[in-house]
């Protein structure tokens, strides 16, 4: 298949937060590829102004993502959502902004379903703005699974040293075990060698980290290692993904990190993502595997502590767009 044509679409997330800052940041930097923003145009050209790169870069509304040309110095904005209040302060939880952050979202989708988008970067939202404002969703993932179609998906998190793919996401701890089925076990492990595919590995090494101390130490501390997700893992193999486990989970990161595994298949939240960003949310980035388009994201929140004070690092945003550039550089992101 050939690589998706079209701009690279990032989404501005909550207008109130650190998203202006960071992507008017990410364009002053320089980006090899065209790039439209799904934003409000106020809103980004107010932060433009607050970082004194009015003289380098501006604002420049757009009705198509094609009219992003790439040129020096342009900001394209596409927003077919209604313009936020010029006076919107930074820093400060708005439903208003919380809605917009979600139809920004949704505009961008359905262009990458359109096939005018070649990936999508989103800078992050706020899950409580964005329910105030009436987008009842727990956050990014379900929006773009539900606005696509995609029953199965799953989020990984990859730096320079790891990646981790969820079975499990935004659910609570009490539930993570009637949730890890043989289905999703093995759905996930063929969604963890489909991503690292993508990412230009050839022969992908799975590692499958158990639910349980020890992986269960032969049922002594729970019987979903030894009944769930070892069945899951051998059938795997069957079809040909080079799949082992499940291994203790607090030594598999470690060997990943090291180099033995190319990804790690964690249970459950938490599992696998304090490994993640204990090595820094600086360089993390959040790809959602399965779409029909390449997505990724940032891996911190909207940060509104330091939202307008121009200090918040772009470093994540340009890891995302970097990884999504590079995503789809070779064939498309359901070869």
């Amino acid at each position: 298949m050939d690589a998706p044509s079209g701009p690279i679409g990032i989404t501005m997330g909550d207008a109130a937060g650190i998203g202006p800052e960071i992507i008017a940041k990410l364009f002053d930097g320089g980006l090899p590829h065209p790039s439209v923003v799904y934003g409000d145009a106020g809103i980004l050209d107010a932060a433009i102004a607050r970082l004194g790169l009015a003289g380098r870069l501006r604002v420049e509304l757009v009705g198509e993502p094609d009219a992003a040309t790439g040129a020096p110095g342009a900001v394209p904005v596409l927003n077919r959502w209604q313009a936020l209040p010029p006076d919107l302060p930074p820093g400060r939880p708005d439903p208003r902004a919380g809605r917009a952050a979600y139809e920004f979202l949704c505009h961008a989708i359905d262009d990458a379903l359109a096939g005018k988008l070649r990936a999508i970067v989103t800078a992050p939202l706020n899950k409580k703005t964005m329910q105030a404002g009436g987008a009842d969703y727990p956050g990014h993932t379900e929006i773009l699974a539900e606005r696509s179609g995609t029953q199965h998906y799953a989020m990984m998190l990859a730096n320079q040293e790891l990646r981790v793919i969820l079975v499990t996401i935004h659910v609570p701890l009490r539930r993570v075990s009637e949730l890890i089925t043989i289905d999703n076990e093995l759905e996930t492990i063929r969604l963890a060698h489909r991503a690292c595919r993508q990412a230009g590995i050839a022969s992908p090494r799975v590692a499958v980290a158990g639910l349980n101390p020890h992986a269960g130490e032969d049922g002594r501390f729970g019987r979903e290692d030894l009944d769930i997700i070892a069945p899951a893992v051998e059938l795997a193999r069957r079809e040909g993904v080079d799949a082992t486990g499940p291994w203790p989970g607090d030594t598999i990161f470690m060997r990943a990190r090291r180099g033995e595994f190319d990804i790690v298949v964690a249970q459950y939240h938490d599992q696998g993502l304090i490994p993640v960003k204990y090595l820094g949310v600086d360089e993390g980035v959040n790809v959602t595997v399965g779409l029909p388009f390449v997505r990724t994201s940032v891996d911190h929140g909207t940060a509104f502590d330091i939202a307008g004070r121009g200090i918040a690092d772009p470093g994540s945003l340009r890891a995302a767009y970097d990884l999504a550039l590079g995503m789809t550089r070779g064939p498309g992101p359901l070869a």
